[in-house]
């Protein structure tokens, strides 16, 4: 408990670092770059095909109606547009965040492991394509695992565990696997992960609630629809902002335990050497001390053997 409360205040340090804000605003960038790609090669044919979709609906009878009963007639016309907006703006944040999220966890954890932790040993447990397939393989078992556990969600008290009970142990499995996946090798990723599942549980549950704070804002812009422009971009900077405290945290824990479970195994082969060391000399002394009993004895005269003569005098006497 003592290192999760550390990392989470170290983590919360980092975040006000310069790097960490520019990498934050990378999704901002990436959104606004794949924004104008889009704008110049896909919207019309896009907003064309949304139209002749639309054309002879209900959907567009209901909306049509509905712009002649508020008297702004001149709004139909950018129905199919608003409809693209809608659709393709989640999907630019997602591939942003994803892109984000993919280059920004190894920069944040090559920045703790040199800031904090420079002697510690590279064993390189696992590459990009293994961690990629490790996040792939959790995310699709978080989702079966939502997927089945729905109608639990209709349970006031179990409504409030499962979902985040889910999300915390998907980000714990990712994030812990990405701090380790350059530092620790895989035996070690494996004892770590099994002595600090619970602070590494509570840590990803965490890091999950605070990750619904922007969904507030994202729901915001849809009320306001006039402060779209400025609140989905605030909603994109706190996700890349927590995501980035997220793998902060992650790292200052998982890289401290993995320093703490280094020095123990020395510490425990220096002192089964010390005690195999203290045998040897005093084997060596056992054996010292025979050697030089045993010369000891070769030095001493031989004792007398009596002769016949010798008991026959002292048998007249």
């Amino acid at each position: 408990m003592k290192i999760m409360l550390d990392a989470f205040w170290r983590a919360v340090a980092y975040c006000l670092h310069p790097r960490v804000i520019l990498l934050s605003l990378l999704p901002l960038l990436l959104m606004v770059l794949a924004g104008l790609a889009f704008a110049q090669w896909g919207w019309w044919p896009v907003v064309d095909a949304v139209r002749l979709w639309l054309d002879g609906t209900a959907v567009q009878t209901v909306i049509d109606q509905g712009f002649d009963w508020l008297g702004v007639p001149q709004f139909k016309s950018v129905v199919p547009a608003l409809v693209v907006v809608v659709l393709v703006t989640p999907l630019i944040v997602i591939l942003s965040l994803l892109a984000v999220a993919t280059l920004m966890t190894p920069a944040l954890v090559k920045m703790v492991g040199a800031r904090r932790f420079p002697d510690l040993e590279r064993r390189h447990g696992a590459g990009f394509f293994g961690s990629l397939g490790w996040s792939l393989g959790h995310t699709l078992l978080a989702l079966m695992l939502l997927m089945v556990s729905i109608p639990l969600w209709f349970l006031p008290p179990l409504m409030l565990v499962v979902p985040p009970l889910i999300w915390g142990w998907l980000t714990y499995r990712v994030m812990s696997f990405d701090a380790w996946a350059e530092h620790a090798s895989r035996q070690e990723r494996r004892a770590l992960m099994q002595r600090h599942r619970l602070e590494l549980l509570t840590m990803g549950i965490v890091t999950g609630l605070l990750g619904a704070a922007p969904s507030v804002v994202w729901a915001s812009a849809a009320v306001f629809i006039a402060a779209f422009v400025v609140l989905i971009p605030a909603a994109i900077w706190i996700y890349a902002l927590v995501f980035a405290f997220s793998s902060l945290w992650f790292s200052h824990f998982c890289l401290q335990a993995l320093q703490q479970l280094r020095q123990e195994q020395e510490s425990g082969y220096r002192g089964s050497t010390g005690v195999q060391t203290t045998l040897d000399v005093q084997a060596r002394e056992v054996g010292r001390a025979s050697a030089t009993g045993a010369g000891e004895s070769a030095a001493l005269p031989p004792a007398a053997v009596p002769g016949p003569t010798d008991t026959a005098n002292r048998e007249v006497s």
